[in-house]
């Protein structure tokens, strides 16, 4: 019996006859069935192009001719339309070997799943999700009751004065020792940040995102704004890096290899890059925006509407074909503890080994800066646009901060907030433009790296300017409607 024989499931002629065509040409062993090798080729697999390529180099251009006219030929990406017919094939073997007796009724997790994916209960359940988890236990409580007494008690009464004093008293010149303890130093802002400000808030949100992500409520969530995502040339399988991007949008940028097509890459990366503010900066702003209703309101209506006007725009100029979505609905769970906390430990794992020597190394350069005068020019340079959209000019420092650290920019607003420099409209203002301002270092390289230069360089470059002229419509809009905040 031949190979084609012995295959139970059968796809339709074109597909056949292009499986057929690609067999004959493939002489090296792989290892796995021609046929086997015949569809990861036609749905794209890296992996097995670069094989083929070497075990087939000879006959590689024409594989590659037939791979083009098989995908030329379907209206869906190829990955999709065979999935969609082992779907189909996996429904007639259920039904060929179970009979349901009776009709059943839905238990509660099934009604709960349907309810969470309805356009209107979904959107409720959402906005539960979202009050809840991420406004009341990380604005509120991550990133006000445990981060007041962090910053305030454990390091502004304990730690700071002790280690200001200790290398006072070691360190004999000024210069060395504003390196540690100065407005730049390595443990009074650098450390400081990292553990008293962005760690609470870094760790509330790991700890949701890990019982939504282990409740299978994330691709709920998918399907719920797929039809939004689609106005924006995206699908709903953009959600995983969206989400992900509110822990960390240089993860979430990584993250974007999942999306089919290169024009969805582009388009979520860009979105990241504008509109996802991370964990710590999104935690940090609702600690501060959190007195008043209507000023974290007019906040997240702003940045929601530029999200999805860039997202609109940046569909109708980018080229390519939009992606097919479809995804995997595993049955609703009760989040296991030990899922959560092992989890959430990782991913603070990772915080500590990636980000906080970022912490560190942003104060040493901060330091440089202020040290050799070239801060002193950038902030300068950075006042006018401050001043052009409303805020004071010592708001210009915040802006130089989130360039080295999104979450290092916005601990920055939190000290003005906290100093009375910043109240009002100028404090919603700033929290708007600083969530839209260019991305961070490590961002920026990941985009580099992801996207390429040209792409990366183009974003920035458009987001810069962009950010500015989003924070100068909104306070003209808010000062001359005479909103008090």
């Amino acid at each position: 019996m031949s190979e084609a024989e012995a295959v139970p499931l059968r796809y339709d002629e074109f597909l056949e006859a292009a499986l057929s065509r690609i067999g004959g040409l493939l002489k090296g062993h792989y290892g796995i069935s021609r046929r086997a090798v015949g569809l990861l080729l036609l749905q794209g697999d890296p992996q097995m192009e670069r094989e083929v390529k070497k075990r087939d180099a000879a006959s590689y251009s024409l594989l590659q001719e037939i791979v083009s006219q098989a995908r030329a030929h379907y209206n869906q990406p190829l990955s999709y339309v065979i999935a969609l017919r082992r779907q189909q094939e996996a429904r007639r073997l259920v039904s060929a070997v179970v009979t349901l007796r009776g009709k059943r009724r839905p238990g509660f997790a099934e009604w709960l799943s349907r309810a969470m994916m309805h356009p209107v209960s979904g959107s409720l359940i959402l906005l539960l999700v979202l009050y809840f988890g991420l406004y009341q236990f990380v604005g509120v409580f991550g990133a006000g009751v445990v981060v007041d007494f962090i910053e305030g008690t454990v390091f502004g009464e304990w730690v700071n004065p002790w280690v200001t004093e200790l290398v006072r008293g070691f360190i004999p010149f000024q210069v060395l020792q504003d390196l540690f303890v100065g407005d730049y130093g390595v443990i009074t802002l650098g450390l400081s940040y990292a553990f008293a400000i962005i760690l609470p808030i870094v760790a509330t949100f790991f700890l949701v995102f890990s019982i939504i992500e282990d409740s299978g409520y994330l691709p709920r969530l998918a399907m719920l704004i797929d039809r939004v995502f689609k106005a924006i040339g995206l699908s709903g399988r953009a959600v995983i890096p969206m989400v992900l991007g509110f822990g960390c949008d240089t993860m979430a940028t990584i993250v974007t290899r999942t999306q089919e097509t290169r024009r969805e890459r582009i388009i979520t990366t860009l979105l990241l890059a504008l509109a996802i503010p991370c964990s710590a900066q999104l935690g940090v702003i609702f600690a501060i925006l959190s007195g008043s209703g209507m000023a974290l309101l007019i906040w997240a209506v702003t940045v929601a509407l530029v999200l999805l006007l860039v997202g609109y725009l940046a569909s109708k100029v980018i080229p390519g074909e939009r992606a097919s979505f479809y995804m995997e609905v595993p049955p609703l769970r009760l989040p296991k503890l030990t899922n959560i906390l092992a989890k959430t430990y990782s991913r603070l794992q990772w915080y500590f080994v990636e980000v906080l020597p970022l912490f560190i190394l942003a104060s040493v350069l901060l330091w440089l800066g202020d040290l050799s005068g070239l801060f002193g020019l950038v902030i300068g340079g950075l006042e006018p646009l401050v001043k052009f959209i409303g805020l004071p000019p010592e708001t210009a420092v915040v802006f130089l901060y989130g360039f080295f650290r999104r979450d290092f920019g916005a601990a920055g607003l939190y000290d003005l907030h906290s100093a009375g420099a910043l109240m009002g409209v100028p404090l919603v203002v700033a929290a708007v433009t600083l969530t839209l301002f260019i991305p961070c270092i490590a961002q920026l390289l990941v985009m580099w790296k992801e996207r390429g230069a040209k792409t990366a360089l183009a974003i920035a470059a458009f987001i810069f300017p962009f950010a500015f002229l989003i924070g100068f419509v909104l306070n003209l809009i808010l000062t001359r409607l005479g909103v008090s905040l």
